[in-house]
């Protein structure tokens, strides 16, 4: 069985629902408490054993590439000044020469799109695909326990999350077979389902482990929801020839896609910090205390 050594990162998106703050800094590069979103993505793979990690890029995106290179500049200064702990804190983030690659979406055609622009990349061998927006706690890592069922199982694997089976017409459902080591088979997969058709309430995160053929279908793969090339519509193909397993996260993910999202994502990572949780609950408290009281006369009309 081939190991899973390249993850993709689709980051061509414009983020439109971030402007004005994304009219020139890319929303992956928006913080969360105090990295960017990327990075906490990144972080997860590199938990996995990921070894070469695969930006797929659009214009003003350089901002990107420049976060994962060395900045001799900040590195000499730090270390003149004797912040050795952020130093090295920076250098332990830091990708290995060699272990990063960025390739061009140059046209906006969907998530699809975005991953068939990795294929030469890629190359003929299994890979990870982790969506950008969505992140998870640290100490939850999703891809981690993938690779680990892909090693028992082999064939995809996507991740999935139990949502509210009124909300099963947001998401890409998977439908749930029998049980497969720490996984499950999956019997189907349909994009946004209408209420009451959905095979159940297992929505898919934003975290893959797909085999390249993938790539072959993807490229002569029509436009569908959105006028866009959708990834769940080639998977659909891909699962007729090959075994597609789920894995059932039991952690949180956070969509930063969305500022509602964001926003409860700082917070949460913030909380979760041993540095910071005690004060972090102490401002909480008193802002919903300030804002109770207008938030019933508002209830009250």
């Amino acid at each position: 069985m081939r190991k899973v050594r390249k993850a993709v990162f689709p980051v061509a998106g414009l983020g439109t629902r971030f402007l004005p703050a994304t009219k020139a800094i890319p929303k992956e590069m928006l913080t969360v408490v105090d990295r960017p979103v990327i990075q906490y993505v990144v972080d997860e793979a590199r938990e996995a054993g990921i070894e070469h990690f695969i930006f797929v890029t659009g214009r003003n995106k350089a901002v990107i590439e420049d976060h994962f290179d060395i900045q001799f500049e900040l590195n000499h200064t730090l270390a003149e000044r004797g912040k050795d702990d952020q130093l090295d804190r920076l250098q332990r983030l830091q990708p290995q020469p060699g272990q990063t690659s960025f390739t061009r979406q140059q046209v906006p055609l969907g998530l699809g799109h975005a991953v068939w622009c990795a294929r030469e990349l890629v190359g003929d061998e299994p890979f990870a695909l982790l969506l950008p927006d969505m992140i998870t706690l640290p100490d939850q890592g999703c891809m981690k326990d993938m690779v680990a069922l892909y090693n028992e199982t082999g064939g995809s694997i996507i991740a999935v999350e139990e949502c509210d089976p009124s909300e099963t017409h947001k998401y890409g459902i998977v439908g749930r077979g029998e049980d497969a080591s720490t996984g499950f088979r999956i019997t189907g997969m349909v994009e946004k389902p209408k209420p009451g058709t959905a095979p159940s309430n297992l929505y898919i995160n934003g975290r893959y482990i797909l085999q390249p053929e993938i790539f072959a279908i993807l490229e002569s793969q029509e436009r569908g929801a959105g006028n866009e090339i959708q990834l769940t519509d080639a998977m659909l193909k891909l699962e007729r020839q090959q075994s597609f397993y789920g894995y059932h996260y039991r952690g949180r993910t956070f969509d930063c896609g969305s500022p509602e999202g964001f926003v409860e994502a700082n917070v949460a990572f913030a909380l979760s910090r041993s540095d910071m949780n005690e004060s972090m609950a102490c401002s909480i408290r008193t802002l919903l205390a300030e804002v109770e009281p207008a938030r019933r006369k508002v209830a009250a009309g």
